[in-house]
Formats: structure tokens, C-alpha cells, sequence
């Protein structure tokens, strides 16, 4: 099974990277796309010294040739974690013009599974149309948003939360966050 993961310039990488961690670590086939903005965002967000997680197959955003590139490549699923609202805007106007909207637009001419981390706040009038465009077209608007009912208290359980979301809509048994309904007083993670 494929998976393709797309890691644009927005806050948040450290999403895409974990869920890239929970997919390799499945034994699945994950396929990165790492665009140059989310380049300097990650030197930012997780300093200069961060190691991309090992295992994956990693493919140049500019990259024309690439595999990717083609509705014949068959994938489970693509993710776009984080997704910049100007990457949102190319996919939700049919504007491909790199490997990540173009994995975009293959995903939605085909009804492959998209799902779309957009990472901004507060948002637009015309980033809600496009979010809604795209949805309409098939894909899953997913924002990160915060839940508090499991407790967290660490940047990396929130960030567990949201991959735990992710692969829960990827249909991708995990534990990474409690579920509601499975809370106690007595947990051990208070």
C-alpha cells in the first residue's frame, strides 16, 4: 500500500514528519514531497540539525518526470500536511503547477483519498471557498484543530492527536491519543 505525504510551507511540519514516522513504522509504502518554502520552515520550526525520517522515498516538488506526476501512479491515499492556503488555492482552482497539486489533481480526477491539513488561523472568506470547493470535489478538509479531552500536556501529544486523527481517517488502527469514551479518572497519562 502507498501512501503519498506532501509537506508545504505552512507551521506544522513536525504533523507531516510524525505521520510519516506512524507510516513507515506499518511497513507501508510512503512517497514525500518536501516543497522548498516547507524547507525553510522546518529549519525554523525544527532547527537546522533535523534529519528527515529514513525509510521513505522522497521526490523533488519540481520534479516533472517524477512518478508521481501520473494518474497511473496508484496510491491509498495523499496527505498534504501542512498544506500553505496558496497550495489550497492552486488545487481548489485547478491550478497544477508543481508535483504536490499535481498529486492533488490525480487524487481528485480519480477519487483517490485527499486529505488536506490546512494550517492557518484566523481565515479568509476565500480560503473557506476554497476549503468548501474541495471538499465538494471529494477531499477531507482536515484543520488541526485542538481537542483538550485527552488531556494533553505536550506539544507532542497534541501533535500525536492529530496524527492519530489522520490515521484514524486513513482507516489505520493507532493509540496515539485517547479516545473520548475511553477516558477514566485514573489514567495514567493526567
Amino acid at each position: 500500500m502507498r501512501y503519498i505525504v506532501c509537506i508545504t510551507g505552512a507551521s506544522g511540519v513536525i504533523i507531516g514528519f510524525r505521520l510519516i514516522q506512524e507510516l513507515l513504522t506499518r511497513n507501508l509504502q510512503v512517497h514525500v514531497v518536501i516543497t522548498p518554502n516547507a524547507r525553510k520552515v522546518i529549519t525554523v520550526e525544527l532547527g537546522d540539525h533535523y534529519t528527515l525520517p529514513s525509510g521513505a522515498y522522497y521526490h523533488d516538488e519540481e520534479d516533472s518526470f517524477a512518478p508521481l506526476n501520473s494518474s497511473s501512479f496508484l496510491f491509498q491515499a495523499a496527505i498534504i500536511v501542512p498544506c500553505s492556503i496558496k497550495t489550497l488555492s492552486s488545487i481548489a482552482n485547478g491550478f497544477s503547477n508543481s508535483l504536490t497539486t499535481r498529486i492533488a489533481e490525480n487524487a481528485l480526477r480519480t477519487r483517490s483519498t485527499l486529505i488536506v491539513v490546512p494550517r492557518e488561523t484566523p481565515l479568509s472568506a476565500s480560503a473557506l471557498e476554497n476549503m468548501l470547493s474541495l471538499r465538494r470535489d471529494g477531499a477531507i478538509i482536515f484543520p488541526p484543530s485542538i481537542a483538550y479531552y485527552h488531556r494533553p500536556t505536550t506539544v507532542e501529544d497534541v501533535t500525536d492527536f492529530f496524527v492519530g486523527k489522520i490515521l484514524d481517517l486513513l482507516q489505520i488502527p493507532n493509540d496515539l491519543y485517547r479516545r473520548w469514551g475511553m477516558m477514566s479518572q485514573t489514567s495514567d497519562k493526567q
